[in-house]
């Protein structure tokens, strides 16, 4: 067993933020002495570890405890899945240090800036937004038959079918914003959420309970998402995830 002080010389993490973690319930150590000080397991450590992980990928803290407290999750494909952000966060900085490089070599030069060089920063449109969900069903899923389905709607649309899918996310994100005054579980809330999940299902594939709480945790683990959502109203992509996985848990 580990002392308060001995986990945080190995983690880094200071005293009063592990005290924090404790009282917040999103890591509670194994054992108290009688005296009242904390100790902790191996276990406790990997979960830990754990926390520090979907910190660095701006897990909020609530969703964190909510996700290493499920018991269905396959903590394999948590990891896999940490491993694939990260990735891709590293991928995106690299192309952004590559830009700064190239405009450090250029001081004093002549060179035009042109749409290339903002590349770096540019987020997906609404219709690479939508298209996404068909990467991530893969990576989730491989060539199941959601995946497959998905593939196979969407290969046939047009520009006017994208156009009509974009409008429709646009009016649900739209009403959704208007309600974060309430509850993620409100009933009116719930509403709109299940409209979110029957829009995918008709464009995309069909969104089972397992799909639709996994697309809700990526909504606030992948920053292009959080950022599209979040243009519609600030919290927006948190408060969506939430309801989601109210949603979810309504319907096991």
């Amino acid at each position: 067993m580990y002392k308060v002080n001995e986990v945080s010389k190995l983690s880094g993490v200071s005293i009063r933020m592990l005290h924090h973690y404790d009282k917040i319930g999103v890591l509670i150590p194994s054992k108290k002495t009688e005296k009242n000080y904390r100790l902790y397991s191996d276990e406790d450590i990997k979960r830990l570890y754990q926390i520090l992980t979907l910190k660095e990928l701006d897990f909020p803290l609530n969703e964190i405890k909510k996700i290493l407290d499920d018991k269905n999750l396959n903590k394999k494909e948590v990891l896999s899945f940490q491993k694939e952000l990260i990735l891709e966060k590293r991928n995106r900085l690299n192309n952004i240090i590559q830009s700064i490089d190239e405009q450090i070599n250029d001081l004093g030069g002549n060179k035009t800036m042109s749409k290339k060089d903002f590349k770096v920063f540019d987020y997906e449109k609404i219709k690479q937004h939508e298209e996404k969900y068909k990467d991530e069903t893969k990576r989730k899923y491989g060539d199941s038959d959601a995946y497959s389905e998905c593939k196979e709607k969407t290969s046939s649309y047009g520009e006017n079918d994208w156009k009509k899918i974009s409008d429709e996310a646009n009016k649900i994100y739209e009403e959704l914003a208007q309600l974060m005054d309430k509850s993620p579980a409100d009933e009116e809330v719930q509403i709109v959420i299940e409209k979110w999940r029957n829009h995918i299902s008709e464009n995309f594939y069909d969104c089972t309970i397992e799909i639709f709480k996994g697309l809700g945790i990526m909504y606030v683990a992948d920053e292009r998402f959080t950022k599209n959502i979040d243009k519609y109203k600030s919290g927006l992509a948190q408060f969506l995830s939430d309801g989601i996985n109210a949603y979810c848990d309504n319907h096991k």
